[in-house]
């Protein structure tokens, strides 16, 4: 969705050199080679409209060189330049710190002050609609001895909307739980609309888009960004110019935005509230208990077929959702009126129903093709204990999404401290559906010396990693590792019960604190583990990814085994199975290609500044006993390696000793 042009008084003559160059002294920073790198080739995809890949390692102060770029880019053209992230913890650190900073430091430089806004999914703002009547939360949503609670609150949540200025549910202080927020909010699927909506004037989530709109850049998140490039409704305002950052993370979170999924539970809720508008609720509960009765003889896992009765439950019910969404589909005369808040439950339910046909016809289509290596969606029943089974169907592949609705309209550049896979961007390329011949890639390398500061020890001694747990050998090994550390140990690893049960046996063994992952939030364990030096932390898949504590107080990570995925994933499956019918390996494009990635995380957890030093432990011996060990190795940073506990402890010795 290319942007309009904005004119500008006059053409801007500073150049991205001169505008880093003054970002960097206005913050106290240091000229890197890597940032003024990447900021030159930004801007160079901005000017030639390619796209670019870019991998930039921790300290190579990535957030510049994009974001001088875009400004400078947007006031050029008159246009918005949007910039998407993985994570709310990177948002908030570019709209609360590094945007306003660098907004100060390039006013003198620039026509006028560079401008930002910060947009988010329509969910996230109060909705004035809803609102509009009754504070109390419409019965059908909520339990009965919930009522009295969540009415208080969601009345709380009423005045303070008529207050704020956002909306915003970030701005609500003190916040309410997720269960009270969808009883004041709506999705993009169940909003009314600017146009039908009685608020629409007033409505926060428009205005924060109209905002949005007016400014040089716009921060937005992955899903926000696969929804506005999936529907076929503009949700980002117009742009000229995209910068995914946390790049890594695309391709799971517009496979997720792309997922539909169908359970019991939903269908019950949604007859009951049709049943609050004058709807007979019979019509659905009788279908869904055909469903759930259909379900209860199929097998767990990936679906490359389709049973007579789960076909028949599926036809049926989307016979009933339609009925129903019929049969509350036009309100009475007046009610918009008289009853504002049941008009606007009425088209939320008509669209949430809309959206459960849509994803059970999507799930038959499927089977329409009998060859199920020519499936180009993926259908699996998970069964759950505590609630329903559920049917779930994800694109095979998003790239073709990406190819046609991202790629096509404007440059994208994707930058992230892991990009490359086995010593290429080739994987990730292919993942993302980046055309053949539109783009660039630079590797801006990092600030850090790898190999003088981190020692990569591979543990080729102990037992390989198997389905029983941690063996005592792997146990013994941890404690003798964090010993001679001294503590300040951050230990990753690949499921729950592993991580409790290393934290269990080293609490005995040991006199420092171990932190567990569970036993506080990750941000108050987090900020224990930086502030204790002699502390540990152990935890799973989000401390991978999530963790920056430079300094001495993570001198040690230790990753129990290489992160491939669940072998009975059934997307992954799927995946994999695609590989191998088409000649390529499966496994190596599909599971090492995930477990590179996550290695490549993990293992950034040690090196966080300049300064930093240590050994990351991998207690892995396949890491060099197996061919596909010196692929893994080769998407991690160029540290000194070693298989020998001897070298290692010495050197965490000396470590703790200077």
């Amino acid at each position: 969705m290319a942007s309009g042009e904005k004119t500008s008084d006059q053409p801007l003559s500073q150049t991205t050199e001169d505008l880093l160059a003054a970002a960097v002294e206005a913050i106290g920073g240091a000229t890197r080679e890597g940032q003024l790198a990447m900021a030159q080739a930004v801007t160079r995809a901005f000017d030639t409209q390619r796209h670019l890949a870019v991998q930039a390692g921790t300290g190579t102060g990535k957030s510049l060189a994009y974001l001088v770029p875009a400004f400078l880019h947007a006031q050029r053209t008159g246009s918005t330049v949007v910039v998407s992230t993985a994570t709310i913890a990177l948002q908030r650190q570019l709209v609360e710190r590094d945007l306003p900073r660098l907004a100060d430091a390039l006013e003198p430089l620039m026509e006028r002050r560079p401008t930002f806004a910060i947009l988010k999914g329509r969910n996230n703002y109060a909705c004035l609609h809803k609102l509009a009547l009754d504070s109390d939360a419409p019965e059908a949503l909520i339990e009965e001895d919930n009522l009295s609670r969540i009415g208080k609150e969601v009345k709380r949540v009423a005045e303070w909307a008529q207050e704020t200025e956002t909306g915003d549910r970030d701005d609500l202080s003190p916040g309410v739980s997720d269960l009270v927020w969808r009883q004041v909010s709506v999705t993009s699927a169940e909003c009314l609309g600017a146009v039908r909506c009685p608020h629409g004037e007033s409505c926060f989530a428009q205005l924060a888009r109209e905002e949005a709109g007016k400014v040089d850049v716009v921060v937005t998140n992955h899903a926000l960004l696969a929804i506005d490039a999936l529907s076929e409704v503009n949700i980002l305002p117009e742009h000229s110019a995209v910068v995914i950052d946390e790049a890594h993370e695309l391709d799971g979170r517009i496979t997720s935005v792309a997922t539909n999924v169908i359970s019991g539970r939903a269908l019950t809720l949604a007859a009951r509230r049709a049943g609050k508008l004058g709807a007979d609720k019979a019509v659905l509960e009788d279908v869904v208990d055909d469903v759930n009765a259909a379900l209860a003889i199929e097998e767990p896992g990936r679906w490359e077929t389709i049973t007579p009765p789960a076909r028949a439950a599926f036809e049926g019910l989307s016979r009933a959702l339609s009925r129903t969404r019929m049969a509350i589909g036009d309100a009475p005369p007046g009610e918009s009126e008289n009853d504002p808040e049941k008009f606007a439950e009425r088209g939320n339910l008509r669209n949430h129903l809309g959206e459960l046909e849509d994803a059970v016809d999507r799930i038959l289509s499927v089977f329409d093709e009998d060859d199920p290596a020519k499936h180009r969606d993926v259908v699996w029943l998970t069964r759950n204990e505590r609630d329903d089974d559920a049917v779930s169907v994800a694109p095979l592949s998003v790239a073709p999404l990406l190819s046609t609705s991202l790629f096509d309209a404007t440059p994208v550049v994707l930058t992230s401290a892991t990009l490359t896979v086995g010593g290429n961007f080739n994987a990730m390329a292919a993942a993302w559906g980046l055309p053949e011949g539109s783009w660039d890639h630079l590797d801006a390398g990092t600030p850090f010396n790898p190999r003088k500061s981190g020692i990569l020890y591979t543990a080729k001694h102990l037992p390989t990693p198997g389905r029983e747990g941690l063996s005592p050998q792997t146990l013994d090994e941890i404690a003798e590792l964090i010993t001679a550390a001294g503590g300040r140990t951050l230990a990753l690893f690949s499921s729950r019960k592993a991580a409790e049960q290393a934290a269990k046996e080293t609490r005995k063994r040991l006199p420092f604190d171990i932190f567990l992952q569970g036993e506080d939030t990750t941000g108050a364990l987090v900020d224990k583990f930086a502030k204790s030096e002699n502390s540990c932390l152990f935890g799973t898949l989000t401390l991978w990814q999530g963790v920056d504590v430079p300094g001495s107080s993570c001198s040690l990570v230790i990753i129990d085994r290489i992160p491939f995925p669940r072998p009975d994933d059934p997307l992954l499956q799927a995946r994999a199975a695609a590989a191998d019918a088409a000649g390529r390996s499966g496994f190596m494009e599909v599971s090492a290609t995930h477990a590179a990635l996550l290695l490549a995380q993990g293992t950034g957890r040690l090196l966080r500044s300049v300064h930093d030093k240590g050994v990351i432990a991998v207690l892995d011996n396949r890491l060099v006993t197996k061919r596909y060990g010196a692929f893994l190795r080769k998407s991690l940073l160029p540290y000194w390696e070693t298989t020998d506990p001897d070298v290692v402890r010495g050197a965490l010795r000396r470590l703790v000793a200077s």
